[in-house]
């Protein structure tokens, strides 16, 4: 009498094989977060004359015309010649322009494309696309801060001085990550690209211009200056101006906590957009 096949052949489980549908990766797909984040870094530097030389040249433009519009080399704000003053606002104006474009811009051609699945598909869990992203859109953001930078070193009356380098560090991170997981959001709810052309110029824009770069509020009136306090972008853009010339217009403190909830919140959000496949999933 024949016995059963099934009586002598070993179980998945007996031979080590995982459940159906079981992660064999380990808690971490390490290989998988490193090629995404590789992929989001590419797409930027192959048209690093673009995307990290052009802000420079667009921000040195922005100083030179400000300066000479506004008194010239003789005009002070906060007792600081104003090109000083203006620098660190205008390195953060870049960050954030960056950080935002380079997630936006990633998410919405892979949708207009068709080949947001060629990401969705690959075993990453919706923490490592996130992470994913937000690395390459932070990448994005840092380099074009530093490029600027050093184009103001070369600058003849702006010093780039840091006198509290752990506030640059911070804030720059800040501004950053916050604005890459704005960009993705943004890329993630856009059907084309009208739709993330209007986060650019009816939020992120005013903002950045509303946020103290080119002035200081204690000149405002009292309205307006509630307004800013209530402005993510002005703490991002004070505390890197504070850390350059070590005088800040708010409570750094308070900053740091207002700013890194956000970030903590705009996590938490993009994270359940890639779990629950808002807008990526059919």
């Amino acid at each position: 009498m024949e016995s059963s096949s099934s009586s002598i052949t070993p179980t998945d489980a007996q031979q080590g094989y995982p459940e159906l549908g079981g992660r064999t990766i380990g808690a971490v797909n390490w290989v998988g977060l490193w090629t995404l984040y590789g992929r989001e870094t590419r797409r930027f530097m192959k048209v690093w004359a673009q995307t990290l030389a052009a802000p420079a040249v667009t921000t040195i433009l922005f100083m030179v015309i400000f300066t000479l519009a506004l008194g010239g080399q003789g005009r002070m704000v906060a007792d600081m010649p104003y090109g000083q003053f203006l620098a660190p606002g205008l390195i953060v104006m870049a960050v954030i322009q960056n950080a935002f474009a380079n997630t936006s811009s990633s998410i919405l051609i892979s949708k207009v494309q068709g080949n947001i699945v060629d990401t969705l598909m690959p075993p990453l869990s919706a923490l490592e696309l996130t992470l994913g992203f937000v690395a390459g859109g932070v990448t994005r953001g840092l380099l074009v801060g530093l490029s600027v930078g050093f184009a103001f070193v070369l600058m003849p009356g702006v010093s780039m001085q840091i006198e509290h380098f752990w506030a640059v560090a911070y804030f720059a991170l800040a501004a950053s990550f916050m604005l890459s997981l704005v960009g993705v959001l943004t890329g993630v709810w856009a059907e084309k690209f009208d739709h993330s052309a209007v986060i650019t110029n009816f939020v992120i824009a005013p903002l950045s211009l509303l946020s103290g770069t080119f002035y200081s509020i204690e000149r405002l009136s009292t309205g307006w200056q509630v307004f800013s306090h209530a402005n993510p972008f002005f703490y991002l853009i004070d505390g890197v101006r504070y850390g350059f010339i070590g005088r800040a217009d708010s409570d750094l403190m308070a900053g740091v906590v207002y700013t890194l909830v956000l970030n903590i919140v705009l996590t938490l959000i993009v994270y359940r957009v890639f779990k629950t496949g808002y807008r990526l999933k059919a």
